[in-house]
């Protein structure tokens, strides 16, 4: 990877515990396997399809998404730079949704072979994997609590607060400032929300000062502020070193 741009999923797994040299290079040399760009709004993978390969994101926002018979669809999950799309997806034979840009998206398709490499000889890097297999699950409960218990704004500055730290972890925001590249549309697809209440949501959150939204850019000023309207406690996201016991020695 370009020094200048480091691997956004060693920021992340070192979330979890610090990698040793050894480590950051396999997984600097796996972020370079079929390298792929696509534009928005298409699909990485498509429910139904057998997966081939373990995917990365690089760059660009992605979901995991489900279609109804009739065409309505439902956001399960956002994919930002650095995030894997299910570390164990191997397992299965074939895959039960989608997976779909949201914006132009730039990813690594890490082919079998690789991930049993890293996994067998890196234990620390399958110690981080499963930190991160637990950590989405635990994003989808918060998700599911907010879809059967938080109002409107809650569930909004929820989404928020969450986006936010994630990007930060992977050095991904400015200050107060990170990208948030979602229409409306897909903010009503991924709270269970019509557009006309999400746009109503967004302009209470920002005439109570809670978000500054200009174009694809999100600032809050006040993160404790918008934490506390979101009833938002970041301990599902295990930002806080839990496998520091793992930590490679300098």
């Amino acid at each position: 990877m370009d020094p200048l741009h480091p691997n956004p999923l060693i920021l992340k797994l070192e979330q979890f515990t610090k990698l040793s040299p050894e480590d950051k290079h396999a997984l600097n040399l796996a972020a370079c396997e079929g390298v792929r760009q696509i534009g928005a709004r298409a699909d990485i993978i498509r429910e139904g399809d057998r997966p081939q390969s373990l995917n990365l994101i690089l760059s660009g926002w992605a979901c995991r998404y489900k279609h109804l018979e009739d065409g309505r669809r439902q956001i399960i999950s956002f994919f930002l730079p650095g995030d894997l799309c299910d570390s164990h997806v191997f397992i299965l034979r074939q895959m039960d949704h989608s997976i779909g840009s949201l914006t132009p998206v730039t990813f690594a398709q890490i082919p079998r072979r690789r991930v049993d490499e890293i996994t067998l000889k890196h234990p620390r890097i399958t110690q981080a994997f499963w930190w991160d297999t637990l950590v989405n699950a635990a994003i989808q409960r918060e998700w599911v609590v907010s879809l059967g218990q938080r109002d409107a704004l809650e569930r909004m500055a929820h989404l928020m607060c969450e986006i936010f730290l994630r990007l930060q972890a992977v050095g991904q925001t400015d200050g107060h400032s990170c990208d948030l590249p979602l229409t409306q549309a897909g903010l009503a697809d991924a709270m269970g929300l019509s557009v006309v209440h999400v746009n109503r949501t967004l302009q209470e959150l920002r005439s109570s000062g809670l978000i500054v939204l200009k174009g694809r850019t999100l600032t809050i000023p006040d993160l404790s502020a918008l934490q506390d309207a979101a009833q938002f406690n970041p301990n599902y996201l295990h930002l806080d070193a839990e496998g520091r016991h793992f930590d490679a020695n300098e």
